[in-house]
Formats: C-alpha cells, structure tokens, sequence
C-alpha cells in the first residue's frame, strides 16, 4: 500500500482501487469539501504524474475518458483549485508522492489497463440528494427529478414561470459553463422539445452563474444528473449525441451565440447587450455599478466585492 497526507488532502493506493480524501485546510475548495472521498478504481486511471515545483508540486491523475461523470459534465472547464484529481504536495514529500506514483503505475502495467476511452462510467457521480444555490437560482436533484428555483435576483421574465421540474428522462445534455471574465457562466439543461438558443439569463432550464464563490457546486448537480444518463458512448453515432458532454458544450454555443437576442415573445429592452459591448468603458462603469449594488444588498460579501470589482478595473 502507498500513502500520502498532506494538507491538500489524502491519497491511498491498495493496489487496486485509489482513494482521494479532500484535506481540512482553509484552502481546500468547498467543490471539493463537498464532493468528499473518492475512490477510484484502477480501471478507470490512464496516468499519474508529479510536477515538482520550487514552492510547491501537484500530483495529478489521468482518468480514461468517459470514466467519469463529473469530468464528462464539466468538459475540462473545473478550475485548477476544484479539480478532484489534484494534490498540492509539498516539496519534502516529493519523495513519497514519487513511490505512489511508481505504485500505480506499475500496478496499471501488471493489469494491462489500456488508457483509451471507456463505454459505461466506472465511478458513480456525485451522491444524491444534491442541492445547490448560485447566481439567480438554486437547483436540487434527487436521482430522478431536476428541481429548478428561482430567487428575487431573477429575470422576471424567467421567474413568472415558476418553479421548474424536470424528469431526468426528458434531460437529453447537460451544460455547464463558468463565469469567465466579464462573461456569466450557467448551468443549463437541455429538455426534449424545449429551444436550446433562449439565453441563459431568460431560460427557464437554465441557472445564471456570477462567478462567485459557491458557482462550481452548480458542477455537482450537473455531474450527478450525468451519471444518470446514457452514456456519450451509448449514443455516439446518432443524429446529434445529443447526450453528451460534448455537445452539450455545441448547445451551449449555439445559446451563447444568439445571447444578444431576446426571446420572440419579450420587449427588445430586456436583450441582453452585445458580447462585444462588454468590452467598451460604459459597460465596465455599469458592472461596477452592478456589483456596487449587489454588495449594498448583502449578495456579495466584501472579499468577492473586491475580487469583483478588481477584475474589472483591470479591463478599464
């Protein structure tokens, strides 16, 4: 057996299954505080690697693609800090990460587990009952059914609507996408019969994220709601797969790229403004604006103000 603890957290390897305990430090994420342990089978690993560093290395495995939920749902997009399958070591253990590494290695030539992509997802998701609030709503899954709720930060046009739930059987892709710059991320799910190009900030299968804090819980949900759909595997080849990951992230686009158009039945003035007006003086004073009053209101607290609003100046 090979082991090492560290603040980051904890990684033990039996020979045939690694188990990953997310540390108690500060500065742990709270994606993966609450994803908790995970325990990898040796099948489903196509590599491991220590990047050594002056301050500080990483550990890194390489999951077969396909082999998990949440990699599938997030599309490579996690931050660094929230990747599950990462472990900051520091560098008077270089030595101990370095034998685990060997460890799993030679335990992956003994077995001869290929590294190529797999048919059927061999870890199970995050578990459920699963909740999450972020950006101007919260969403829940418990196995069967999505829970979408809205809070008084919605579009009106969105919120009207009411609460949604949807049957993970009428669910054909799972999209979720960070914030980015300047730019709002969202976790949108695609429903049988439902338009895919409505923007995020007017779609009623859609939770707007801002960037903040508790934005990569939304991840959760999505892995979860993942895990409980055919496999890209399963429909690669058909009309679309639609399914998948990947194409969820093709959908999503497609609703990005018609984001500067409002719904057919809603007022020109709600359209969301131009991506390219973003980038114009006016619009970083009115994000400032923006993120002034969310502070005044009590959303933001004064460490994501200032992250905030240093973000922005930096654009000006």
């Amino acid at each position: 057996m090979a082991e090492i603890i560290q603040k980051d957290g904890t990684w033990i390897f039996d020979g045939d299954v690694l188990r990953l305990t997310p540390g108690r430090d500060k500065n742990v994420s709270l994606l993966r505080r609450t994803l908790g342990e995970l325990t990898v089978p040796l099948g489903a690993l196509a590599g491991i690697s220590l990047e050594q560093g002056k301050k500080a290395g990483r550990l890194r495995l390489r999951l077969r693609e396909g082999a998990d939920p949440l990699l599938q749902a997030t599309g490579g997009r996690l931050g660094e800090s929230d990747d599950p399958y990462r472990l900051v070591v520091e560098p008077d253990r270089y030595g101990v990460a370095e034998y685990l590494a060997d460890e799993v290695r030679h335990a992956l030539l003994l077995e001869q587990v290929p590294s190529g992509p797999v048919d059927h997802y061999l870890l199970p998701g995050p578990a459920v009952p699963l909740s999450a609030s972020a950006g101007d709503g919260s969403a829940s899954f418990d196995g069967e059914r999505i829970r979408l709720e809205w809070n008084w930060k919605t579009e009106e046009a969105k919120a009207s609507g009411g609460v949604r739930a949807l049957p993970v059987a009428t669910v054909t892709a799972v999209d979720w996408q960070p914030a980015v710059g300047l730019e709002n991320g969202y976790l949108r799910f695609v429903v049988r019969g439902a338009p895919t190009t409505t923007p995020p900030k007017y779609d009623p299968h859609s939770v707007v994220l801002w960037g903040f804090k508790k934005d990569p819980l939304m991840a959760l949900v999505a892995a979860a709601v993942q895990a409980r759909m055919p496999h890209p595997a399963a429909v690669a080849g058909t009309a679309g797969t639609a399914g998948t990951a990947g194409t969820a992230g093709t959908a999503g686009t497609a609703g990005t790229a018609a984001a500067d158009a409002p719904p057919a039945d809603e007022p020109a003035a709600l359209a969301p403004p131009p991506a390219a007006a973003e980038h114009d003086h006016d619009a970083l004073l009115r994000r400032l604006r923006e993120l002034g009053e969310l502070h005044r209101t009590g959303v933001l607290t004064d460490e994501e103000f200032a992250a905030a609003k240093q973000a922005v100046l930096k654009r000006m």
